[in-house]
C-alpha cells in the first residue's frame, strides 16, 4: 500500500500495524487529518452544529452550557471566576495565538518573511487588505454604537481561506499558495497589534510589570540553556495569568511568548559517535538508557523547538480548539426579525462590504502597487486572475473576525448582528474566490534548478 509507506509509525504500533482498524480507520482519519483543507472542514462542521443548535429547540441548553462557571482559586493569591465561553476564548485561544505566534516566528527566521524583497508582495498586499477593509466599516460606523468594530474587517482566517484553495488543485500555483498563506500570517500580526492597542481594558499596571518580569525571566532561562519543557509551561502560565490580570487580552501572552521561542536548532548536527553508540548498543541488545536518552537528545535537537512545537500543538489548536471556539461563538439566533435587522444594520453591512468588497479592493490595488513600482514582482506562474482570486479569498475573515467581535461590543444584538455580517461575508467571499479561480487556467509546474541563491 503505497500511502502507507509515507506512515512515520513503525509496525509495531497499533496505527503502524495491519489490524483492520487501523487500516481502515487510523491511517484514513491520520491522512485526512494531514490535508490542509482538514481544519476548514471541522471548523465548518462546528459552525454548522452552533447554527443548528442555536436555533434548535435545546438552544437554552447551548447557552446554559456557555454561561456555566468555572472557579480556580489557589489560597487568596488567584481567583479566576470565568464561564465557559470565556475560558474557551480567553484561555484556550492563547494556546491558539501561541500557534501563530509560533507560525510567525518560523516565517521570520527560516519562511518567506525571512527575505524582505519575497515577503514584500504579500506584506503590502496585506497592508491593503486590512486598512480598506476598516474604512469601509468606518464609512458605514462612523460613530457610536457600531464604531469600536472597525478591527473586524481585517483579518484573513487561514483554515478557511487555505482550506478552500486547496480544493482547487492546480487552478492556484504553489507560490501563490504561499503568498495567500503569508498574506495571512501578515493579516494576524496586524490583528494581535489591533487587539493588544486597541482592546485592553481595565488596564493594571501592577500585573503589566508582573508580566513582562515574567517574560524576562522567560528569556534569561533560554539565554542560560534551561531546556526543560515543563518549565516553560509552568512559568508561560504564570505570563498568560498576568498578562489576563493585567488588562491586556490574555492570548497576547501566546503570541508573545511564541514569538521568543527558538526557531533555530540547537544542535544542527547530531554527534555521530552518540547516533552511532546507540545503534551498535541495540543490535547487540545492550544499549543503556543513558545512552538511548543521549541520542534521542541529539537526533530531537537538529529540530527547533519552534517545529516541533508547531507539530505538536498545531492538530491540538486546529482540530480542537478553533472548532470549539466556532462552536461557543456561531451560534448566532436566526429569526426572522434579526435577520430583517441585520440586513439594515450597519455593523453588518460595514462587516459584509469591508470583508469582500474591502478585501477584493484592498489586496488588489496594494499589489498591484508593489508590482508597477518595482518593489517586487509576481510570482513565476501567478496572473492577475489568481491575485484578484485570492484577494477575494482574504475576505473569509472567520475566527479572528469573531474573536474580534467579542472584545469589541459587549451589547449582544450588536454582536449578533456583527457576527450575522462575518458568517454572510465569509460564505460570499469564498463563492466569488472560488469562482474567480475557477477561470484560471490549471498550472503544470515545473522542477527547475535554480542557480545558487543570490545575495543571501
Amino acid at each position: 500500500m503505497a500511502s502507507d509507506d509515507q506512515l512515520p509509525f513503525s509496525p509495531l504500533t497499533w496505527i503502524g500495524g495491519e489490524r483492520r482498524l487501523a487500516r481502515r480507520v487510523g491511517r484514513p482519519v491520520r491522512n485526512f487529518l494531514r490535508i490542509e483543507a482538514a481544519g476548514g472542514i471541522l471548523l465548518l462542521i462546528a459552525t454548522i452544529v452552533a447554527l443548528v443548535w442555536a436555533n434548535s429547540p435545546w438552544s437554552e441548553t447551548y447557552q446554559d452550557i456557555l454561561h456555566t462557571h468555572i472557579t480556580i482559586e489557589v489560597g487568596d493569591l488567584i481567583h479566576l471566576d470565568e464561564s465557559v465561553l470565556h475560558w474557551i476564548n480567553d484561555a484556550l485561544m492563547a494556546i491558539f495565538f501561541f500557534v501563530v505566534g509560533l507560525e510567525i516566528k518560523r516565517e521570520l527566521v527560516v519562511g518567506e518573511l525571512r527575505d524582505p524583497r519575497a515577503a514584500a508582495l504579500p506584506a503590502i498586499a496585506a497592508i491593503g487588505g486590512m486598512v480598506v477593509p476598516a474604512a469601509v466599516y468606518i464609512a458605514f460606523n462612523s460613530s457610536a454604537p457600531g464604531f469600536d468594530g472597525w478591527g473586524i474587517p481585517m483579518a484573513t482566517d487561514i483554515a478557511f481561506a487555505i482550506g478552500v484553495v486547496s480544493l482547487l488543485g492546480n487552478r492556484v500555483p504553489s507560490a501563490m499558495k504561499v503568498f495567500l498563506l503569508t498574506l495571512a500570517i501578515v493579516d494576524d500580526i496586524g490583528a494581535i497589534a489591533v487587539i493588544a492597542i486597541f482592546y485592553t481594558d481595565d488596564f493594571s499596571s501592577g500585573w503589566f510589570l508582573v508580566a513582562i518580569a515574567a517574560i524576562v525571566f522567560v528569556l534569561i532561562m533560554r539565554v542560560v540553556k534551561i531546556w526543560w519543557i515543563p518549565a516553560y509551561v509552568i512559568v508561560g502560565t504564570f505570563v498568560w495569568l498576568a498578562v489576563f490580570e493585567s488588562g491586556i487580552h490574555a492570548t497576547i501572552a501566546g503570541v508573545i511568548l511564541g514569538l521568543i521561542t527558538p526557531a533555530v536548532p540547537l544542535k544542527p548536527e547530531a554527534e555521530e559517535e552518540d547516533i552511532d553508540d546507540v545503534i551498535r548498543s541495540a543490535v547487540r541488545g545492550d544499549a543503556s538508557a543513558l545512552v538511548v536518552r543521549r541520542a534521542n537528545f541529539e537526533l530531537k535537537e537538529q529540530v527547533s523547538v519552534v517545529e516541533r512545537l508547531e507539530d505538536a500543538l498545531h492538530p491540538f489548536s486546529s482540530y480542537l480548539i478553533v472548532p470549539l471556539f466556532a462552536l461557543a461563538n456561531a451560534g448566532v439566533v436566526l429569526s426572522s426579525d434579526t435577520l430583517s435587522d441585520a440586513i439594515s444594520s450597519p455593523v453588518t453591512l460595514g462587516v459584509v462590504f469591508g470583508l469582500v468588497f474591502g478585501k477584493i479592493v484592498g489586496v488588489s490595488i496594494a499589489t498591484l502597487f508593489a508590482v508597477k513600482s518595482g518593489i517586487a514582482e509576481l510570482p513565476r506562474a501567478a496572473t492577475w486572475t489568481h491575485v484578484y482570486g485570492l484577494a477575494a479569498m482574504a475576505g473569509i475573515g472567520f475566527t479572528v473576525s469573531l474573536f474580534i467581535t467579542g472584545l469589541a461590543f459587549d451589547d449582544a444584538v450588536i454582536a449578533d448582528e456583527a457576527r450575522i455580517g462575518i458568517l454572510a461575508a465569509s460564505a460570499i467571499a469564498a463563492i466569488v474566490g472560488t469562482l474567480v479561480l475557477l477561470r484560471a487556467k490549471e498550472v503544470v509546474e515545473v522542477e527547475i534548478d535554480a542557480p545558487g541563491p543570490a545575495g543571501s
